[in-house]
């Protein structure tokens, strides 16, 4: 490695015997998986697509900036501030190191190549140490998931153990035996790990090839942005120091922003059923100068040019297809390594090096979005969510046959009988005339009455008498009579509901006979006499 310079505080020389990483080996893991992606993210090919490609994109050139220059800094700024970040974590590994040697980094990583020269290292030879690093680190995932496998195996071996005890098993069965064996299996293959893995390596050999990283990294970006990497440090600062456009990683608004465009592309597939509570989320979501502004939008839309459900959607997407690949991107951004270890579940950066793969950066997601013209186009899609929404809605509402009110009055339907004779024979299919049915006065009288009889609501079938033959009962005399189920309750039991009609029925002691009595208001008490 470059040795270090003397004159900075730092004693050089043979690296004396250190400490083991031991538990450790996962946080520096997770820093070698960093400093991986950001070595590949610095190759000719990522450069190429990230100038080609990213750079030129929808997302970038209408929410960060149009102009290439200001673009090739801010990717500078970005390498360089990830290479803060894995360099950070390097002092921090440096300061536990036995070794005085590799304590505060931090000071002489300060001064690289402004009063620390740094020594020309070759591509193959930082990838060389890398890819070593790398298989130490694929080895520390494998023994991060079998630590836990261990952890279950030797739960169930205690909890066995534990069942058995409690039922005073004098001899031990075949399954404690085989748990005992499988545990045996899992912490012998735990300590092979833990020696092929950065467990068992020196924290100070590591932490020399992590600094030469450092250096070669820091190398790779001065090379490949040149002049732009000159002013990338602190183009950000200077920009919102002069009153320019404020950008949403610095102001924390990225992963709000994200999710609100995230909301408003779900709520375009189902316009027609957009729950309540979702649309007051979504409102409540809103910066402020969207909300003020969205009323008077909406107050001045032309009517008269209203556009179709498709047609809506289609201007929608035109927006959507490429701000909603910018939301995804700030989403996966804000979950990725959030704790130590989660580099072990998303696959190793070897496997991620395929043709075609490219890391994600920030510029690709809303960190460098400037705030103005992302609530632009936000505001945008919010309007055009409203009308898209009301539109769908009436829509649906116009497809739909009309229906019935549960509440609505039925419609009263008179039966049309005609009790009249025919002057003339009905003539049947064989030419003879069909005889017709001769009905009886008092026939002719009952289907009178049933013709204008009006049924009425809360009185059981039991009590629709003939009318005709009641009318003269004196109403003041008679009392209603209740059915349980049909009737409404009232508050005493000897005045009925004004709104209903009397009923003209006679009073009946139910106390007699209760059998005799229903077949009163049934009339049936005199089919004997027939």
């Amino acid at each position: 490695m470059t040795s270090l310079n003397p004159s900075s505080g730092f004693v050089s020389g043979v690296t004396s015997k250190g400490n083991k990483i031991d538990i450790l080996a996962f946080e520096v893991a997770n820093t070698i998986v960093k400093g991986s992606n950001l070595q590949q993210s610095l190759s000719e090919e990522s450069i190429k697509f990230l100038k080609e490609e990213v750079l030129r994109s929808d997302g970038v050139q209408r929410l960060v900036s149009n102009d290439m220059d200001e673009l090739l800094k801010i990717a500078a700024a970005d390498k360089r501030n990830e290479l803060k970040i894995f360099a950070r974590e390097v002092v921090r590994f440096g300061n536990h190191c036995k070794d005085p040697q590799w304590h505060q980094l931090d000071r002489y990583f300060e001064k690289l190549g402004t009063e620390v020269p740094v020594q020309k290292q070759s591509k193959g030879e930082a990838e060389a140490v890398m890819q070593q690093l790398m298989t130490l680190a694929q080895h520390t995932a494998e023994l991060y998931h079998e630590l836990h496998a261990l952890d279950r195996f030797e739960q169930d071996y205690r909890r066995k153990i534990q069942e058995e005890e409690s039922l005073n098993v004098p001899q031990r069965g075949d399954s404690v035996a085989i748990l005992k064996n499988d545990l045996k299996s899992q912490r012998k293959h735990v300590r092979n790990l833990k020696k092929r893995s950065l467990w068992s390596k020196l924290l100070e050999e590591i932490v020399e090839k992590l600094v030469d990283i450092v250096y070669f990294l820091h190398q790779e970006i001065q090379e490949n942005f040149k002049d732009s990497d000159l002013e990338s440090e602190n183009i950000l600062s200077k920009k919102n120091a002069q009153g320019s456009p404020q950008r949403l990683g610095p102001a924390g608004l990225a992963l709000h922003f994200a999710n609100i465009v995230n909301q408003i592309d779900s709520l375009v597939s189902r316009p027609s059923s957009v729950p309540p509570n979702t649309r007051d989320t979504l409102y409540r979501g809103l910066p402020l100068s969207i909300k003020s502004a969205l009323r008077s939008k909406l107050q001045s839309y032309p009517m008269e040019e209203e556009l179709t459900v498709p047609q809506i959607k289609a201007e929608m997407e035109k927006i959507l297809t490429w701000l909603v690949p910018v939301a995804t991107n700030t989403t996966k951004a804000h979950h990725g390594f959030g704790w130590v270890g989660e580099w072990a579940n998303t696959g190793s950066a070897l496997d991620r090096r395929l043709p075609g793969h490219n890391e994600l950066t920030l510029i690709q997601t809303f960190h460098y979005a400037e705030k103005e013209r992302t609530e632009y186009y936000i505001f945008e899609l919010i309007v055009w969510l409203h009308h898209l929404v009301s539109r769908a809605k009436n829509s649906l509402n116009g497809n739909k046959s009309p229906i019935k009110s549960p509440v609505r009055s039925p419609v009263k339907k008179t039966a049309n009988l005609s009790v009249t004779t025919p002057e003339k024979p009905t003539p049947t299919g064989n030419g003879q005339e069909k005889p017709l049915l001769e009905l009886s006065q008092a026939d002719r009288d009952m289907l009178k009455a049933v013709n204008f009889r009006k049924l009425t609501p809360g009185i059981s079938k039991s009590q629709e008498f003939d009318t005709a033959k009641l009318r003269s009962v004196d109403e003041a005399t008679c009392k209603l009579i209740k059915s349980n189920s049909h009737s409404p309750t009232t508050n005493t039991k000897n005045e009925f509901n004004g709104l209903r009609r009397h009923s003209t029925l006679p009073t009946l002691d139910f106390d007699i006979n209760r059998t005799k009595a229903l077949d009163v208001i049934d009339r049936v008490d005199n089919l004997s006499l027939l």
